[in-house]
Order: C-alpha cells, then sequence, then structure tokens
C-alpha cells in the first residue's frame, strides 16, 4: 500500500475520516488502532492485517491520546502516534484510577453502536441502565439495551418490560449466547462495516455472547497475538474484532463500575420524561420539593413517576457538578504549576537585564 493511501473502507474508513486526513495534508497512511498495550498501540491499514495474513502497525503511544477504533497517523520514523484523527464518537467515563478522578478515560471511540448488557435470571438494574445510558448518549454512539440468558428464565418479559420503562424507546433485545436466540438481530447493526461496543459488568454474559458472535475471529486475533511477545503480560483495555461478514466489534472487560464523565445532553436524553415534566412546572427555578404547582412533585402523587427516579437523577447531577469542580481545582493547580515553573526564567531574564 503506497504511504500516502487511503486504508479500505472494509475497516470502518469513511468520508468523515477522509475529510479529517485531508486537512492534516494527509500526512503518513492513517491505521486504525485494533489493540492497546502499555505504551504501545497495534493498528491496521488492511483487512489482512486485522486476521494475521500480514505484519500489523506497532508504534508507541505514550503521551497521545489514544483508545481502541481511533484512526492515527505514524510519525516519519513509524515509531509514535503523530496524529489522532477526530473521533465520531467516544465512548468516555471518568478514570478510576485513584488521584485522577477528573480525568477522561475513552473506552472505545468510532463507535456507531453500544450495546447496553443486562442479564435475565437477577433483577434487573435500572441505575445503572440510566448511568449507562447516560454514556451512551454522550458517545455519540446509538444505545441498544440486550438482556442476555434468556435459556435461563421462563418469561423474560417482565424484565424487558421494567428496563424498557428507563429505555424510553431505546430499543431492548433478547439475546442467548448459548441457544443463539437475537444473535443475528444484533449481528444486523454492524452491517455497512459499522463498529459495535459491548458495555456491561461482569457476569452478564457478555463473553459468551461476544464468542457468539465473532468466535472463530476471535480465536484468529488471540492466535495472532500470542505470535507478538510484545505486551503479552500487560493488561489490554479493549480490542477490534472483525465480524464475520462486515463490521467491526470492540471487545472491552466487564466494568464494574460506571463513572460519569461530564455530559453533554446525555442526562437530558437519558431522563428526558421528567425533564419533560420539569418544563410543566409553575415556577421555572422549581426544587421539585414542596412547591406550588410542581408538575414531577403532581406526577409522582398520581403514580406518573417513580419517585425513585428523579432521586436517581439529582444524584446524577450532583455527581457532574462535583466532577466540574474537581475539574477545576485540577486546571487551576496545573496553571500555578505552568506559573511556578516560569519563574526561574523571568528571575534569571530580569538578573540579566539589570
Amino acid at each position: 500500500m503506497p504511504d500516502h493511501a487511503a486504508p479500505e473502507e472494509r475497516l470502518g474508513w469513511s468520508r468523515a475520516f477522509d475529510e479529517t486526513w485531508a486537512a492534516l495534508g494527509r500526512p503518513g497512511a492513517p491505521a486504525r488502532v485494533t489493540r492497546l498495550d502499555r505504551g504501545w498501540s497495534t493498528a491496521a491499514r488492511s483487512f489482512a492485517q486485522t486476521v494475521g495474513e500480514a505484519d500489523p502497525v506497532r508504534v508507541r503511544n505514550i503521551g497521545a491520546d489514544v483508545a481502541v477504533g481511533d484512526w492515527i497517523v505514524a510519525s516519519a520514523d513509524g515509531e509514535r502516534v503523530e496524529h489522532v484523527l477526530a473521533r465520531t464518537s467516544a465512548f468516555t467515563r471518568r478514570a478510576s484510577f485513584d488521584g485522577m478522578r477528573a480525568v477522561a478515560h475513552t473506552l472505545a471511540a468510532n463507535i456507531d453502536v453500544v450495546f447496553l448488557i443486562h442479564a435475565l435470571g437477577s433483577p434487573p438494574s435500572p441505575r445503572r441502565l440510566e448511568r449507562e445510558l447516560v454514556l451512551a448518549f454522550d458517545s455519540g454512539a446509538d444505545p441498544v439495551v440486550v438482556l442476555t440468558k434468556t435459556d435461563l428464565v421462563d418469561d423474560p418479559e417482565p424484565s424487558r418490560r421494567a428496563l424498557e420503562a428507563v429505555a424510553l424507546g431505546v430499543p431492548v433485545l433478547l439475546a442467548s449466547g448459548v441457544t443463539g436466540e437475537g444473535i443475528d438481530a444484533i449481528a444486523d447493526h454492524a452491517s455497512g462495516n459499522r463498529t459495535l461496543a459491548f458495555l456491561g459488568s461482569s457476569g452478564v454474559g457478555k463473553s459468551t455472547l461476544v464468542n457468539a458472535l465473532v468466535g472463530d475471529a476471535l480465536q484468529a486475533t488471540s492466535a495472532v497475538r500470542d505470535g507478538d511477545q510484545r505486551g503479552r503480560h500487560t493488561t489490554v483495555a479493549a480490542e477490534l474484532v472483525a465480524m464475520p461478514d462486515e463490521g467491526w466489534l470492540v471487545d472491552t472487560p466487564g466494568v464494574r463500575a460506571v463513572s460519569l464523565w461530564l455530559s453533554g445532553d446525555g442526562i437530558e436524553r437519558a431522563f428526558a420524561d421528567v425533564f419533560e415534566l420539569m418544563d410543566h412546572c409553575r415556577f421555572r427555578d422549581c426544587k421539585h420539593d414542596r412547591e406550588p404547582g410542581c408538575a414531577v412533585r403532581g406526577a409522582i402523587a398520581e403514580g406518573e413517576l417513580d419517585p425513585v427516579r428523579l432521586s436517581a437523577l439529582e444524584a446524577l447531577i450532583e455527581e457532574e457538578a462535583a466532577l466540574e469542580e474537581e475539574q477545576r481545582a485540577r486546571e487551576k493547580a496545573a496553571d500555578r504549576r505552568r506559573k511556578d515553573d516560569r519563574r526561574p526564567e523571568a528571575a534569571e531574564y530580569d538578573g540579566m537585564r539589570d
């Protein structure tokens, strides 16, 4: 492939990425990140590189904000990431590392559909789903809820209805990686070389579902990985795997905690029913407590709105406000450090001038 040739459309390359690349002057040859290891990005410019038929691209990503699914351009010497093309979507949460709460952590980039995985056999978790929906809406991808392990229950409909009441028009699919139910419906979302991502806590059957979708491809990818000694003993955050026919799947480890990042309109979309009620309150600054003419409290009194849902919304808003405050404090501290770093130089200059 020529050094400045566009990647294959099979990899998910589109006009949006081509326009971004052109704006940079079409440097190098873009490659899509398929795997992250500590300090390294594995990427592909051709489909053959994703299935082990050709050597993939390996570049250092230290100092670069890179996620699986990103399109990158390597430096002229091929040693490091020079550019990360503008993302069409990004699934971002707050970093969970100690001392890094005000830092964003992108789980996957340039995804088209986010599947929010929940399992049957245990009570559904509306509060977790609310958080996942906020993240999904803010990512720019389309959310779809999937209830797995239908083979474990006689009637999945009560659980599906419980999540539909929270999902507010977002599709809720039923699936089983054991029986194959719902697998084709999930795979259909990958048509047109689109990229799918899965989010779910450990134990919800995500791995079984992924194996049902791309079992052979995943095994082939693992075989290629075993042949690459670099990064074998580091933790994999996510991996981009080819679907059997077309499209891609981002395979991520189970996410135990769904920590929000600064929301765009994710909260408003995930709680559209509550915000619709708020628009009908008598007072614009209604706190939805004891104010007269509060449409939210009226709906709760009539049994039309679960008070727990209002409490969940208020908790998420408070969490976001606290995060914004943490981020402001972090930025102020960074500004002070930069000023302190400049002071010796300024003092030395003044001394020379005198």
